[in-house]
């Protein structure tokens, strides 16, 4: 798959060392083209170019960029990004009373304001949820178990593609609705983050059922 990445920055160093590991065609781009191009070294990647290089290049586009500036990015280059994917990985939080909160109030997700900046765009929430390290292990698994990627969006062909890349990774896809369940994973994001600094561990919450086996249908 052809992969462009908009930043430089540690999320596209981690996402995007792990898919030149599975095989694919990554290109780095970013506003300082020498921050791009020793990213692009760092990783393994054959391109590296401008934003607009990146947003011309991919199947589909990984914004990985601050969250507070990425809408404004991704309106810029909305015009390349047009019918192509784009993945955002971003978390846009601001601490509380009670550990981080998300800096939209809740009320809509950063996913949401990237798809409305670029309407042309199909967008993808995903690879929020862990920390930027788990992405530097080759096949993450855990207790014998894949890591498991959540993901939503509202356009077929881009579900498909994120699900492929995931399963490119050695996880597991774990697709979640459309794109209106983004503000749900930010949310989920801003709860294990809060979690994880007070030195308890989130997945306890969230023990596996077995589910009952369905009748036959006669």
């Amino acid at each position: 798959m052809r992969i462009g990445i908009l930043g430089s920055g540690a999320m596209a160093a981690a996402l995007g060392g792990a898919w030149v590991r599975a095989g694919h065609d990554v290109l780095v781009g970013g506003r300082d083209r020498a921050a791009a191009a020793a990213t692009a070294a760092r990783i393994g990647a054959a391109k590296d170019g401008t934003l607009a290089d990146a947003a011309a290049h991919g199947e589909l586009v990984l914004a990985a960029v601050p969250a507070g500036v990425a809408p404004r990015l991704v309106n810029e280059l909305a015009a390349h990004l047009a019918g192509r994917t784009v993945v955002d990985c971003t978390n846009s939080l601001e601490p509380g009373d009670d550990g981080p909160v998300p800096t939209t109030g809740g009320t809509t997700s950063v996913a949401r304001l990237l798809a409305d900046a670029a309407p042309g765009a199909h967008v993808v929430k995903a690879f929020n949820l862990c920390h930027v390290s788990i992405w530097t292990l080759p096949r993450p698994s855990f207790e014998g178990v894949p890591l498991a990627v959540p993901f939503c969006g509202d356009d077929p062909v881009s579900l498909g593609r994120t699900a492929e890349l995931i399963t490119s990774m050695g996880c597991t896809p774990m697709p979640c609705g459309g794109l209106s369940r983004a503000v749900y994973i930010e949310a989920a994001a801003a709860f294990a983050i809060g979690v994880w600094w007070s030195g308890a561990q989130p997945r306890f919450a969230f023990p596996a059922i077995e589910r009952a086996p369905q009748a036959s249908r006669p």
